[in-house]
């Protein structure tokens, strides 16, 4: 594998851990020589890259721009290397994906077991978070692509796929919500109700809903992770949300029941598969994006409800 200048890999990795001792220690290298050659680097450019604190370093203006410029070499390093490889007959590398925790549990991994069977050489980091973290690290090559729900327009990011991903009212299967074939938010008023914390996109869907209306929610439990709000609305008659594309394993189960919610902005809410524009990503990374664009088109066939 061919490997970026040594320059690029010292900046890289102290912005990343924000302290040139935890960067030198990542490293395997001393702090001091780490620090040196950051100081090399700085005035071979004629201007800091960093900001030295009192409990570490954070970039510059220019560090920001140095350091996004370095993260784009290294990534178009890193497909180059991957379509020579594809040029000898070999599918080989990493894929790095960030992806929602509704996706993270059930479709990926899925999807991941389904490509090794024909791609055993090829390896997969990957990250679930919030849609905002996720078009950050893509932006700035952390990951190839994301597969987020409705993140923000931006020309900075290609949209390869995307399908409609209404949120539901998840409860379960004795709940006496469960025979409805759609909800509006005001239904859910009479029950208690488990909600995300506010890093959760849904979160924000829903508060905006209640502030602009008379819809009083009597939140029981606010969580930071999708599994806690599945458990809690399989052990209570409290309501929460997911995505139906979450639910998809509760839901065959028989565990719980997924009811879409006709709320305007909460049934035109979409899944998006992502890269950063301009990029050439490796040919793992390409394949497998062919592959969960195939795998969105057949989930978009399939009836909500």
């Amino acid at each position: 594998m061919l490997r970026p200048p040594r320059a690029y890999v010292y900046l890289d990795t102290v912005a990343r851990a924000g302290s040139i001792r935890k960067a030198a220690e990542q490293l395997h290298v001393a702090s001091t020589a780490l620090n040196r050659k950051i100081r090399e680097t700085e005035d071979s450019l004629g201007t800091p890259l960093f900001e030295r604190l009192p409990r570490g370093v954070r970039l510059t203006a220019a560090g920001e721009v140095m350091v996004a410029a370095v993260r784009r070499s290294m990534a178009d390093v890193r497909a180059a290397v991957s379509h020579i490889e594809h040029l000898r007959g070999e599918v080989r590398g990493t894929v790095r994906i960030g992806c929602a925790e509704s996706v993270g549990t059930d479709l990926i991994p899925a999807s991941i077991a389904h490509y090794q069977q024909t791609h055993p050489a090829v390896q997969f980091h990957m990250a679930s978070g919030v849609t905002a973290s996720l078009v950050t690290s893509l932006l700035q090559d952390t990951v190839d692509l994301i597969l987020v729900h409705d993140p923000q327009p931006t020309d900075q990011i290609k949209v390869l796929a995307s399908m409609r991903q209404p949120l539901c009212a998840m409860v379960r299967p004795d709940h006496p919500l469960a025979i409805q074939p759609t909800l509006r938010l005001t239904d859910c008023q009479k029950y208690p109700v488990a909600l995300g914390n506010q890093s959760f996109g849904s979160r924000h869907l829903i508060d905006a809903i209640v502030a602009r209306s008379s819809i009083s929610l009597r939140v029981v439990l606010e969580a930071s992770t999708v599994q806690s709000l599945k458990e809690f609305a399989r052990q209570t008659d409290a309501v929460s949300f997911q995505y139906q594309i979450g639910m998809r394993r509760e839901v065959q189960r028989g565990e719980l029941v997924a009811i879409p919610l006709v709320d305007r902005s909460l049934a035109q809410t979409r899944l998006v598969l992502a890269a950063r524009a301009g990029r050439m990503m490796p040919i793992a990374s390409q394949s497998f994006a062919n592959l969960l664009e195939q795998t969105l088109g057949r989930l978009a066939a399939v009836k909500v409800g």
